[in-house]
């Protein structure tokens, strides 16, 4: 019985131990298939398309659908070190050399033969015209001729090289071109969004000129901004987004937009440029270029757009590079002359009105693509501003409404700025007020306030002076500073 027993022990133990072995295997196997997987994404940052069988290229693009969930793999993302590498391509220099210095901002575009009209001199033209001699010293244009045709491209390099002598001499423009053995298979992707197949094969190759383009750019300059080869450019806009990028100083950003129309006013910090290009070229063949910009955003954690208006880029080309289809699109937040972004002195925001969902009262104050969204004011009705610190303002503009709630504007108002603040930190406000004009078809201008307010603003309000039924949208809110007062 003892010897039962004890075989009985053993035989158990050793089923037990099997057991343990098993699970042991297959975790081992998850493992494996982790690292596996892992591998091939690595694998697909330095691949060249000619080197690789079609079977594994195959798995690895299937692998890589998977990274588009923004909140699943924002982590994964971040940490991959490699991404910060640059990829090995051969550039041909058409103009000019490279730089000598870094510079504060680089302007990128890619340009391809069009079956109809070419706007790509007029583009570099309205960079260059809009800046002036002290902004022409920050920046860098970089074009790069994306075409296989030779014979365009030679003809082009001559155009742009005899239109723009001094500012090749000068080191502000580079043509380059990147040899058609570079790209990857462009015949036979996949389909996705029931595409045509020449429409797939155009936006990938799209993709992958922006991904080579990004790849160059990314050592000469501070921050990277995207153009398309159609583009007309608001007057000083370099001023413009460094006065914007100063503002975001301490506060975390990814992309700053200065345009809502597809790849055009993108800006980026330049050390964001390698893993941006490996990341449009990862998934080329999966969507357009300006949709995967939504995943990277959302993937290195900037989940809400942040888009400047006025817009300091317009599209102005009539005839799309895809097939010579007719493209109207504008952008109507564009304004071109004497661009200004106003200062928005930091302040308490409070309002006594019927506030609708989330479109509470920071986001008319905000200079981002917001609004603030009350149920129908009556008399008496306020929107309050609170400032920090005593100012001096020089302008002041105000908006209501929006292109699709074009009766939701205040039609009966005035705006009032005050002095010598009361209250404590649950509600401050200004013991006299002085009113400085009324609102016109929704909206309320006026310049040269320090020259009409004698005191120091703690306050401003915007006071609806008669009761409506329609509900109020006040767009934007503009304030610009002058000389800081003496405290």
């Amino acid at each position: 019985q003892v010897t039962l027993v004890y075989a009985l022990l053993h035989m158990r133990h050793n089923l037990i131990y099997l057991d343990k072995m098993r699970c042991l295997r297959k975790r081992s196997a998850v493992s494996f298939l982790g690292v596996l997987v892992i591998c091939l994404l690595f694998m697909n940052l330095y691949i060249e398309d000619g080197y690789v069988l079609e079977g594994d290229k195959q798995l690895i693009r299937e692998t890589a659908t998977h990274q588009l969930n923004p909140e699943r793999y924002v982590h994964t993302f971040k940490d991959l070190s490699n991404f910060s590498g640059s990829i090995n391509i051969s550039y041909r220099y058409l103009a000019g050399t490279p730089l000598p210095r870094k510079k504060y901002l680089t302007i990128g575009l890619s340009s391809v033969k069009r079956k109809k009209g070419n706007y790509l001199l007029e583009t570099i033209k309205s960079i260059f015209e809009q800046s002036s001699y002290e902004e022409l010293k920050e920046i860098a244009v970089v074009v790069q001729l994306a075409d296989f045709d030779s014979t365009w491209c030679e003809g082009m390099i001559k155009d742009i090289s005899l239109k723009f002598a001094h500012h090749i001499i000068a080191g502000r423009l580079i043509v380059i071109h990147v040899p058609e053995e570079y790209y990857p298979v462009l015949d036979g992707l996949k389909r996705n969004y029931n595409d045509p197949e020449d429409r797939v094969k155009f936006r990938s190759k799209q993709n992958v000129d922006y991904a080579f383009l990004l790849n160059f750019c990314a050592n000469l300059s501070d921050y990277y901004v995207m153009l398309e080869d159609d583009v007309r450019c608001s007057k000083n806009f370099l001023t413009a987004v460094k006065k914007v990028v100063t503002s975001r100083e301490g506060s975390y950003w990814v992309t700053l937009e200065f345009s809502k129309l597809g790849y055009i006013g993108k800006l980026y910090h330049s050390h964001d440029l390698p893993r941006l290009a490996h990341f449009l070229l990862m998934f080329y063949q999966e969507m357009p270029c300006d949709w995967l910009l939504i995943h990277f955003r959302g993937l290195l954690a900037q989940k809400e757009v942040i888009r400047f208006k006025p817009s300091l880029f317009q599209h102005m080309g009539y005839y799309s590079s895809y097939k010579g289809a007719e493209n109207k699109l504008k952008d109507d937040d564009f304004e071109e002359e004497s661009f200004d972004i106003p200062d928005n002195p930091p302040a308490n925001l409070h309002t006594n009105m019927n506030v609708f969902e989330n479109y509470e009262a920071s986001k008319a104050y905000s200079s981002n693509d917001e609004y603030f969204w009350g149920k129908a004011p009556s008399t008496g009705d306020f929107y309050g501003i609170v400032f920090e610190k005593p100012i001096k303002i020089s302008k002041i503009k105000v908006v209501t409404g929006t292109e699709d709630r074009q009766n939701d504007i205040l039609h009966h108002g005035a705006l009032e700025v005050g002095e010598k603040i009361v209250g404590g930190k649950k509600g401050k406000q200004c013991t006299t007020y002085l009113r400085l004009g009324e609102f016109k078809n929704g909206n309320f201008e006026i310049t040269d306030v320090e020259h009409k307010v004698l005191f120091d603003i703690n306050c401003m309000r915007i006071l609806v002076t008669k009761s409506q039924k329609e509900w109020l949208i006040i767009r934007s809110i503009s304030i610009w500073t002058s000389q800081t007062p003496n405290q």
